[in-house]
């Protein structure tokens, strides 16, 4: 883990205080320094890697890419995407392809001796790759100036809030915002920023982690849980996930808000999408959106026709699958979601779909897309494809009896769970509930936060696991 709670909040009060002391001029190092301070926490080697990624996009985008003669700018593109996936390849992928070639030569009958390596995958290495990626290519389609300061640059890729999952925050959003002298915070956007960390803390250390210890306990002996159990674990996996992801996001946006920068939002309620479609819009929006952009539409998107379509979208889900681990679940789960979206693309153009709807067609829309993502989270959380179809098949059936003896995952199933997506509806259909908190009496947001605080101290798994995502 890079930090734990306690740690993590110590350094936060650190870096705010230095930020806000120091004049204007010497934020910005402060938090670069801070960000590869909080980076090599976790191991001191790996930050070499981020700096060579860092070097590699502005030094290219400096010269090659912001170049008036063409061929010398495909150059510089194309050295960025080879050298930064590259990158990306070799840590997180090459023994992934190793043991993929062993197998397909045993299945033949020819013996294939692997060179594995042992390193272990940099911490947040698929989300600051695709936000270098992206600054390199907006760059080259003139979408946007190449960056003339190297150190406002470093803190753009390695900016400690969003360093290590995200959200992966497009350098026209977020260089402005480092460019710019940042006025001193007022109390109302400090409030927004801390309501905003609390209420990740609480998805994540309350919520997200001790699902975790009932999720674990059944996928990890899944041979011998009931039908029952094993759907349990997944319905409870999905609720993880979502509170985990985007526990961190919140705590990611309220640190960068009181900081004096805006990341982008990253969910909006998923789980009551009426479609996969719909759900891809609201699920880690910040991905979703970088694969439309830099994918999906460079391979031609919705503009050659409805199989072409149907390609584009199920390569684009693969790799995004695929960006997520090297592992053939990841591709499985891919394509599934890629499939789902192919076959709604089609009935769409066909006809068999309509807008609108009643109630009871919203809500039949919002069961099928949790039903479909949950069979897909199977892949994603099992460890092999075996794993995931023995634990499908016994969901199917539904044989065996359920029970629950933990009282915890009850309170989370009955109260916490209820509570938790009432008030996450309430904050989409009404954006304004951390301003209105803000701008709200001094002794109500003391309180609230004290009693925030109590209930994660009271309730919270003190030894939780880490944040999913971090291993992407």
């Amino acid at each position: 883990m890079i930090f734990n709670s306690f740690a993590f909040v110590i350094f936060l009060v650190v870096v705010f205080i230095l930020h806000w002391t120091l004049p204007v001029r010497h934020r910005w190092p402060l938090l670069l320094v801070a960000s590869y301070f909080f980076y090599m926490y976790w191991n001191v080697a790996y930050a070499g890697i981020l700096v060579v990624s860092t070097l590699i996009d502005f030094l290219l985008g400096r010269t090659l890419l912001a170049s008036d003669y063409e061929p010398r700018r495909r150059m510089g593109l194309w050295l960025s995407v080879t050298s930064n996936l590259g990158i990306l390849f070799f840590f997180k992928y090459y023994n992934f392809f190793q043991d993929s070639l062993v197998a397909i030569g045993s299945s033949v009958g020819i013996p294939v001796t692997p060179a594995r390596h042992a390193w272990l995958l940099p911490v947040g290495i698929s989300f600051y790759t695709f936000q270098t990626l992206s600054y390199s290519v907006d760059v080259y389609r003139r979408q946007l100036a190449p960056e003339k300061h190297l150190g406002r640059f470093a803190l753009y890729v390695s900016f400690f809030p969003q360093l290590v999952a995200g959200p992966i925050e497009r350098a026209s959003a977020l260089l402005p915002q480092i460019q710019a002298p940042i006025a001193w915070p007022t109390h109302v956007t400090l409030m927004r920023g801390m309501s905003q960390i609390l209420l990740g803390f609480f998805k994540k250390v309350v919520v997200a982690d001790t699902l975790a210890i009932q999720v674990d306990s059944i996928y990890n002996n899944h041979e011998l849980q009931s039908g029952p159990a094993l759907l349990l674990g997944t319905v409870l996996f999905a609720f993880q996930i979502y509170c985990d992801f985007s526990g961190y996001t919140d705590i990611a946006i309220g640190v960068a808000r009181m900081l004096g920068y805006d990341l982008m939002e990253n969910f909006r309620l998923p789980y009551f999408s009426k479609s996969i479609t719909e759900f891809w819009q609201r699920w880690h929006i910040s991905l979703s959106t970088w694969l439309r952009d830099y994918l999906y539409i460079p391979l031609g998107g919705n503009r050659h026709g409805a199989w072409n379509t149907y390609r584009n979208l199920m390569l684009t889900m693969l790799l995004g699958g695929l960006w997520h681990g090297a592992s053939w679940n990841f591709v499985i789960w891919g394509g599934l979601n890629g499939g789902a979206l192919a076959v709604e693309r089609a009935l769409r153009t066909g006809g068999k779909t309509t807008s609108g709807g009643g109630w009871l067609k919203r809500l039949l829309g919002v069961m099928y897309v949790f039903t479909f993502i949950c069979i897909t989270w199977v892949f994603f959380r099992s460890q092999t494809i075996e794993q995931a179809c023995t634990i499908l098949g016994r969901m199917l059936t539904l044989s065996g009896e359920l029970q629950i003896q933990d009282r915890s995952v009850l309170a989370n199933i009955l109260i916490v769970l209820p509570l938790l997506l009432s008030f996450e509806f309430l904050l989409q259909r009404r954006m304004d509930v951390h301003q209105r908190f803000a701008q709200g009496p001094l002794l109500m947001q003391l309180g609230v936060s004290v009693a925030i605080v109590l209930l994660i101290a009271l309730f919270g798994v003190s030894a939780g696991s880490q944040f999913i995502y971090f291993q992407f």
